[in-house]
């Protein structure tokens, strides 16, 4: 299992990351990005956490590797892009863009501002239009199948439409506590839900180890 969206109690998640990380080894995960949500008010204290405790840990339990990233949240969208540089400034390896999902009051404009800013994945795009999604394979983001209740509830219309582009999909949980972690097997059933055959299920499995390798961790 390789996870590249969650969230520990330095943002609103309820483990620390140490804990964080041997939930998801028990859940059979080699591969977990720990990626919080920062706006500019406490980017600069967050990333440099993060970043410290991945240096720690990949010196230290070399049976699963472990991601400094941030999640950039219910910004205002100019401010993504800026925010975005400044996060990969301050060593976060992956940059997550919290997408225009239904179920929270994301600023109309988001996904467009973060499909035209320097990140690596839209999550939960919600409603996202045909345009975007186009936009998104241009530029090679990947678009989240959300795990997590509530952001899934649009999975399927994002699959159809990515399927019809060849826009890249990838599989989150945005885990917040240790009941959101997954396993394999529950992450391929969530694809199966969204409408992927089983084809598609193992092209954006494989999404997400190229993901990490384009990290060059």
């Amino acid at each position: 299992m390789i996870d590249l969206h969650t969230h520990s109690l330095l943002s609103d998640g309820q483990l620390c990351p140490a804990e964080l990380v041997q939930r998801a080894k028990k859940k059979g995960y080699r591969v977990l990005a720990i990626t919080d949500h920062v706006d500019s008010s406490n980017l600069d204290l967050i990333v440099p956490q993060i970043v410290k405790f991945c240096r720690e840990n990949a010196h230290l339990n070399s049976d699963i590797r472990v991601i400094p990233g941030v999640e950039l949240t219910h910004l205002l969208p100019p401010l993504i892009n800026k925010l975005a540089r400044k996060a990969r400034e301050k060593g976060a390896k992956l940059v997550i863009v919290h997408g225009e999902t239904i179920t929270e009051p994301v600023p109309k404009g988001t996904n467009a501002a973060a499909l035209g800013a320097d990140i690596d994945i839209l999550a939960h795009p919600g409603l996202i239009s045909e345009e975007e999604v186009k936009i998104a394979k241009e530029r090679g983001i990947y678009l989240e199948i959300s795990g997590r209740k509530g952001h899934s509830l649009t999975n399927g219309w994002l699959a159809r439409l990515a399927t019809k582009w060849g826009t890249k999909l990838i599989l989150n949980t945005d885990a917040h506590g240790a009941e959101d972690l997954i396993t394999e097997e529950m992450a391929r059933k969530i694809l199966q839900g969204a409408g992927l055959s089983q084809r598609e299920i193992e092209s954006v499995m494989r999404n997400s180890q190229e993901l990490v390798e384009k990290m060059n961790l």
